[in-house]
């Protein structure tokens, strides 16, 4: 890591120079203040560059499967259900590391990703079938990632995952998606949960049974079951 040192009125920084804004591709620097005196400035500059640099040494050597396995797998066990943990590892382990797993994260790009979509897409036996779930669990991990400052972007949202026909796994919650009463997020795609349409179906046939009307409309105290109502909702004369 690169830095130098800089006066400010009476003061003294250290100046550290910190990669590319990803978003205006314009250099980032941050200041440290370091004291009165240019010796310390520059005691200080050598001191975080050699915290940073020691800091990027583990991480370049930091292969994906690693990462996977040591730091991301083993802090899911937080909030995951066991046997979601599970699957979780026993898909990293079939679908993930055989391809990418040696792969250093920072050196992973979209198109390895797509490899290894089109590797479970055409299998030399039905035992590496396209599922969807092992591109989430990428997704996820990267997002986790990029948080963490281990990389600088998700590869993943750039990646082509295919979507097949009839695939439960497309349509399965994203790991990193949040969720709303009523409703998932299934990866960019909004719809109502199951058991939510279950209940609406079974509410209606309660009240076709009664003789009521559907909706969410119930009849006033007082009306008759099919009694007409003006536009605004409220009951006629007769």
């Amino acid at each position: 890591m690169k830095g130098y040192v800089a006066r400010k009125g009476n003061r003294w920084y250290a100046v550290m120079y910190e990669g590319l804004d990803a978003v205006t591709g314009k250099e980032r620097r941050r200041w440290h203040p370091a004291g009165t005196t240019r010796e310390e400035a520059e005691r200080l500059v050598a001191r975080l560059a050699a915290e940073v640099n020691g800091r990027n040494d583990t991480v370049r050597s930091l292969t994906f499967g690693a990462y996977l396995t040591s730091r991301w797998l083993p802090g899911k066990k937080i909030n995951l259900a066991r046997s979601t943990w599970d699957g979780y590892r026993r898909k990293i382990d079939r679908h993930i590391l055989p391809v990418i797993g040696r792969m250093p994260i920072r050196r992973l790009r979209a198109h390895h990703l797509e490899g290894l979509y089109d590797r479970m897409l055409h299998p030399p036996t039905d035992a590496g079938r396209w599922h969807r779930r092992p591109h989430l669990i990428i997704r996820g991990a990267l997002n986790d990632a990029v948080v963490r400052g281990l990389v600088n972007r998700n590869v993943a949202l750039v990646a082509h995952a295919p979507e097949v026909e009839g695939d439960s796994e497309g349509r399965a919650a994203c790991v990193d998606s949040p969720a709303v009463t009523g409703v998932s997020v299934y990866c960019g795609r909004s719809s109502t949960v199951p058991s939510v349409l279950a209940s609406r179906r079974h509410r209606d046939a309660a009240q076709r049974a009664s003789g009521a009307p559907l909706g969410r409309h119930r009849p006033q105290e007082g009306q008759a079951v099919g009694q007409p109502r003006d536009g605004g909702g409220r009951i006629r004369d007769a």
